[in-house]
């Protein structure tokens, strides 16, 4: 007799073979699709009709098995294929693979979802996207580019708007400074005086006045001066609002900046005698010249001669016309020359200036002179005292530095050390003082002491920069995103990290190659790429889908034999069931 029961388990066949069938075309359908992972089914039997449940060997009978005829086959589940597909070159910096277990963070309007798919651009907010805009989530950086680990942000590549720049903390150099130069004997000497015969002298009356015997002294003001040009008058040379201009100065063959003075009722000699020292750069700390002469200013009260003394070395001579120093009045209009100059001697000894640019936490170009001027020879080697200046620096004074370096036998470096300077930076907005390390030896930049024609020496690496914008970015191995900006200088800008979960297969697919965490798949594990198992980032590239198409045919071919074979026990069940219906006829 025909049974319906024969039917009813051929339809779950044949729902079963187009339920893989489905899969299978998913697959297919996907095999162009980036980092897609391909799915299979499984089936399994239903419940049977129980006839007997067997019996148990005994003295008469040896046993039996079950009696159970199965009603049909039902869907077991899929299981997805989380094997890396091929790594495929795209050419495109931006497009970034995982080699390896683990998935990208995006943010999907707040919610945490998970993708294998890299091809990310950056959107109207510079934010990285995928395709379908999701943010791509990873670790933020600080001001001086250290990573922040713990929390999760949207990550933001600023092209064209992030502006940085750094400032200078090291600088190298390299030369040679000739060994069997000449020894400085003096420094520069230069008389300030009222006339070509005379110094300056102060007005009857003036408050304070000189002591006995003296025509001018330090403490007296410059509006107590008497102008040389009307002497026992008690005109004054200067008036309270003028100003004195300092300009075509020359030091060592360079012209200094011009600086302006300005006379009030209180400036004084040594107020005046204290600004010269400042922006002629003259270092009092360097000692006593050779002559006995003490580097700065000096007043003989008794004559009224201001005389300025350099310190040694032909770049630290010091060249000074009556022209240049001026007085100017109140609307800045030039009323006079009021010092005759007098220059008695030059300052001699080997010396060697170089010029190099250094630049603040603003990117500020900061301008800065090393003068090397041999300071002796000995049996142990030599001794070179260097000068370090900036018309940058906001203290009153060029002179930023004075020190000696020591030279052995073989014209090699004994003072190791870096020499600290720190020019200060006040009032410029940015970090003050800025604070550098000039290196003379080390590595292939080294600074000599070797018999030569002449010395030669010069600033061969310095680091800092000014302000860059941010043209291009790049993504390593390990995640770190790092920008390269117009001005040379490479920064970390972020960090990609990467989800590993205890079953990736437990994922739920969220559609647009997302995936969303799913009650089987255990809580991700957040690290940076090639962490704990995470994999590494492959910039310029993308996965592949795993899709085997030979595998889907063979699939496709099984599902359809499985479909047919179903429809035709359905068939057969309904010729038997004509047959049936013949007999009661």
């Amino acid at each position: 007799m025909a049974s319906t029961t024969a039917m009813f388990t051929a339809l779950t066949g044949m729902n079963a073979s187009a339920r893989s069938l489905d899969v299978v075309g998913n697959n297919i359908a996907n095999v162009n699709t980036t980092a897609f992972k391909s799915n299979r089914i499984l089936f399994s039997t239903q419940f049977s009709r129980t006839l007997s449940l067997g019996t148990a060997p005994s003295e008469n009978s040896g046993g039996t098995n079950p009696g159970q005829i199965g009603m049909g086959v039902q869907i077991a589940g899929t299981q997805r294929n989380f094997t890396g597909g091929t790594i495929s070159a795209s050419g495109d910096s931006r497009d970034l693979a995982i080699e390896g277990d683990g998935f990208f963070i995006v943010n999907q309007a707040g919610e945490q979802l998970y993708t294998r798919a890299g091809a990310f651009r950056t959107n109207a907010q510079n934010d990285l996207v995928t395709i379908s805009g999701e943010r791509l989530q990873g670790w933020e950086v600080d001001d001086r580019g250290q990573v922040i680990e713990g929390n999760l942000v949207d990550l933001n590549i600023p092209l064209g708007t992030l502006t940085i720049a750094e400032a200078t903390q090291n600088v190298r150099f390299s030369g040679n400074l000739n060994a069997s130069g000449d020894l400085p004997t003096r420094g520069a000497s230069i008389n300030l005086l009222g006339t070509a015969t005379a110094g300056l002298t102060a007005i009857a009356g003036a408050n304070p006045p000189p002591g006995a015997g003296n025509l001018i002294e330090f403490n007296t003001r410059l509006v107590d001066v008497e102008d040389p040009a009307l002497p026992g008058s008690g005109t004054p040379l200067f008036a309270a609002g003028q100003t004195l201009s300092f300009a075509s100065i020359e030091k060592g063959g360079k012209t200094l900046p011009p600086s302006l003075l300005a006379i009030d009722a209180a400036t004084t000699m040594q107020d005046f005698a204290d600004f010269l020292t400042d922006i002629l750069g003259i270092d009092p700390a360097a000692g006593p010249n050779p002559d006995g002469e003490v580097p700065g200013m000096s007043l003989d009260p008794a004559t009224g001669i201001l005389a300025v003394t350099g310190n040694v070395g032909t770049m630290n001579d010091l060249t000074i016309d009556s022209s240049d120093i001026q007085l100017l009045d109140a609307a800045g209009a030039f009323v006079r020359s009021p010092f005759v100059t007098d220059k008695n001697a030059a300052a001699d000894g080997e010396s060697v200036r170089t010029t190099f640019i250094a630049f603040d936490s603003l990117g500020t170009p900061v301008s800065i002179d090393l003068t090397m001027v041999i300071d002796g020879r000995s049996n142990t080697g030599t001794t070179w005292r260097y000068f370090v200046e900036s018309p940058d620096d906001t203290d009153p004074t060029r002179a930023v530095a004075s020190g000696v370096l020591d030279f052995n036998t073989l014209g090699q470096l004994t003072t190791t050390d870096p020499v600290a300077i720190t020019i200060d930076r006040a009032g410029t907005g940015a970090d003050t003082p800025l604070a550098i390390d000039l290196s003379f030896t080390g590595g292939d930049d080294t600074v000599t002491s070797l018999t030569d024609d002449t010395s030669a020496i010069a600033a061969t690496f310095a680091d800092g920069s000014p302000i860059g914008t941010l043209t291009s970015y790049a993504v390593g191995q390990d995640g770190l995103i790092v920008g390269s900006f117009t001005n040379g200088l490479t920064r970390t800008i972020g960090q990609l990290v990467l989800a590993k979960f205890p079953n990736a297969e437990g994922l739920v697919d969220a559609g647009a190659n997302m995936f969303r965490v799913g009650p089987n798949s255990g809580t991700p594990l957040i690290a940076e790429p090639q962490a704990l198992g995470t994999g590494r980032i492959v910039s310029g590239a993308l996965e592949l889908s795993n899709v085997d198409l030979s595998q889907e045919f063979v699939n496709m071919i099984l599902a359809s034999t499985g479909y047919s074979a179903s429809s035709r026990v359905i068939r057969t069940v309904d010729e038997l069931m004509q047959q049936l219906l013949v007999l009661g006829r």
